[in-house]
Order: C-alpha cells, then sequence, then structure tokens
C-alpha cells in the first residue's frame, strides 16, 4: 500500500475504523477519505456507487457495520443480518467495479463455532453451529468473507479478511443497552465509585475465558496486513492470550478504584465457554500485539472517565454484561459506526 495513495476508511469514527484512520495519519497519509452516515449511507447501493466514482479510493478499509451487545442482537437479527449484508456487498462490490487495488474487511472472532477447538484457527469457520446470542451477525460476516473469495476467484480481485478477537479502546461505544462486556464494565465500576454504590452485579458466572485487543493493535495489524497480505483465507488478529470474566472484572474494578463487592446474576447465560484465537499465522508474518490488558484497561478508563457524564441513579448499579459478544469492528450501532 502507498501511503500517498488516496484510502477510504469506512467506518472512520467507529471504534476500529478510528483507529485505523490514527494509524494512517501518524505514517502520515495526507489523502485520507471518510464519511459520517449522514453524508453517505453505506446501504444505499447508489450513493455508494456514486461516492467510489467521484472519490477513486485506491485503497479499503472496510470497518464500517452495525454492531451491538447481546440485547439488540437478540431483539433485532433481522436488521443485523440485512444491514451488514448491505453495507458489505454495496461497498466490495463498488471497490470492483471501480479497481480499488486493494481492499481490507474487518470481521469478527464471531464467525467461528461456539464450542470450536481452542485456540481457534482459522481453518475452523463453518465446522459446527454458531453462538446463537449474535448468529445473525455472524453469518452476515462470514457471507462477507466469501463475497471477497468470489470475488478474487471471478475477477482477480484483491480483498483480505481479518479476523480480530474483542476489541476496545478509544471511541468505544459505552450505552448501557448496546455495549459488549469490557467497556460495559467500565462505565459500570466507575458509576458505582463515583456515587458511592457498594456492588456491580454482572451476568452469568464470570467463568467464561475472553481475549481482548487493544484498536491500536489492531489498526497496527491492519496496516500491516494491508502492506504484506494477500490471499483469500481470512487471517485471526489477536493476542493468543484470554482470562476468565471474573479477572477481568477484578482489573476493570481495580482500574476504577471500586472497592465493593461483585455479585454474579446467575439467571442470565454466560455466552460461549471460551474464544482465544490462534495468532500463529501472524505471528509467523513477524507481527504480535504490543498492549498489555492491564496497561490497555488503565488507559481506556482514563479515556472514559476524562470526559463521562455520570447520570444520578438512587440504586446500586446492575450491569447487563454479555461475556460471549465480543466486539467488532466499529462503535455502538451501525448509526454511530459512520
Amino acid at each position: 500500500m502507498d501511503i500517498g495513495a488516496r484510502i477510504y476508511v469506512a467506518g472512520h469514527r467507529g471504534l476500529a475504523g478510528s483507529a485505523i484512520w490514527r494509524r494512517l495519519q501518524a505514517e502520515r497519509a495526507q489523502r485520507l477519505i471518510g464519511r459520517t452516515r449522514s453524508e453517505l449511507d453505506l446501504r444505499d447501493p447508489a450513493a455508494v456507487e456514486e461516492f467510489f466514482a467521484s472519490e477513486r479510493p485506491e485503497y479499503v478499509f472496510l470497518a464500517a457495520a452495525r454492531v451491538g451487545g447481546i440485547l439488540v442482537n437478540s431483539t433485532r437479527p433481522a436488521d443485523f443480518l440485512a444491514d451488514n449484508l448491505a453495507i458489505q456487498q454495496n461497498v466490495m462490490l463498488a471497490a470492483w467495479r471501480h479497481r480499488v487495488k486493494k481492499l481490507l474487511f474487518l470481521g469478527s472472532s464471531c464467525i467461528y463455532p461456539r464450542l470450536a477447538r481452542q485456540p481457534i484457527r482459522e481453518d475452523c469457520l463453518l465446522t459446527g453451529p454458531l453462538e446463537p446470542t449474535n448468529e445473525a451477525y455472524a453469518i452476515a460476516k462470514i457471507a462477507g468473507i466469501h463475497m471477497l473469495r468470489a470475488l478474487r476467484q471471478q475477477h482477480g480481485f484483491h480483498g483480505i479478511s481479518v479476523m480480530p478477537t474483542n476489541l476496545y479502546g478509544p471511541n468505544d461505544n459505552y450505552n448501557p443497552a448496546t455495549s459488549h462486556v469490557l467497556p460495559a464494565m467500565i462505565r459500570r465500576f466507575h458509576e458505582a465509585v463515583e456515587h458511592g454504590y457498594p456492588t456491580v452485579t454482572l451476568w452469568g458466572t464470570g467463568t467464561p475465558f475472553r481475549e481482548f485487543l487493544h484498536s491500536d493493535d489492531l489498526a497496527d495489524a491492519a496496516v500491516f496486513l494491508m502492506r504484506g497480505y494477500d490471499s483469500a483465507e481470512p487471517v485471526n488478529v489477536g493476542t493468543g492470550e484470554d482470562l476468565p470474566i471474573r479477572q477481568l472484572a477484578g482489573l476493570v474494578a481495580a482500574a476504577a478504584g471500586f472497592h465493593g463487592s461483585i455479585l454474579w446474576d446467575l439467571s442470565k447465560p454466560d455466552g460461549t465457554p471460551r474464544k482465544r484465537l490462534d495468532v500463529s499465522r501472524m505471528a509467523a508474518m513477524g507481527w504480535r500485539a504490543r498492549v498489555p490488558l492491564e496497561q490497555g484497561i488503565r488507559r481506556a478508563y482514563r479515556d472514559y472517565s476524562s470526559t463521562a457524564r455520570i447520570p444520578k441513579f438512587d440504586r446500586p448499579i446492575s450491569v447487563s454484561v454479555d461475556p460471549s459478544r465480543n466486539v467488532p469492528p466499529s462503535n455502538e450501532m451501525y448509526e454511530r459506526s459512520l
């Protein structure tokens, strides 16, 4: 990838997209292209076609998506499936038609079977049932991988698929109705400290294991792969290390200075027991994550607490955290991801 080329980051205001944008700016990319949803609705094929015809991007990072936590995934699966399929198809086909040199598609580790063998290798795709709570989103992402494979096979289009583990970092989604496990914990522990509440209640048993990757590491990997990887096979990006949700809660509580009790609502689901990615392919290419989780959590907490506006509550905080969801490539809901 020529850093002086016209580079379009779809979803440049979301968690992953904004990190990629910052990474490219740090390399002095001067011709970055970004559009908000109000400027360009990626679900509209005519609008996407017109955008590509006028802007002529040479490289595309497709980080835009409709995403959210367990509640919206479970109650609005048709929206998640339809919107993500539309975004992916419109951008990928327009990129091919307008001769984009290379497109990088951000997927998610939720594409893999719920009970996949650990650590999860890339060739585990489509070898078992998906996690039911995010099945619609996962199916859309799997379709994106296969769309790029088909475009490569039929037209020689250079598209690559990157599967990150759970992401966190600047511009994360802290909305209690739609956020994922780590930002949800950050917000709730912060609120508990601010208001002096003695307890924070989390979903499930706290025993599932999860892996987390700072968005800055994901952005570094994305640029690395755009420069040096060109294959139809998806590639995992993560740390290769995981921890129990209970231990994660302890790290977040420590970062927030919360000294109360952490309670667990056993009536709520745990989700997938474990989701640790096999990152040996990235390691063989010479790339490894650099931000330690404890340090990254402290940074994320500082980012959030420096800008948080805490509402007033009259009772202890109870947070609905779904430990099965991983953070997809952008923020909150589609409206914010763009």
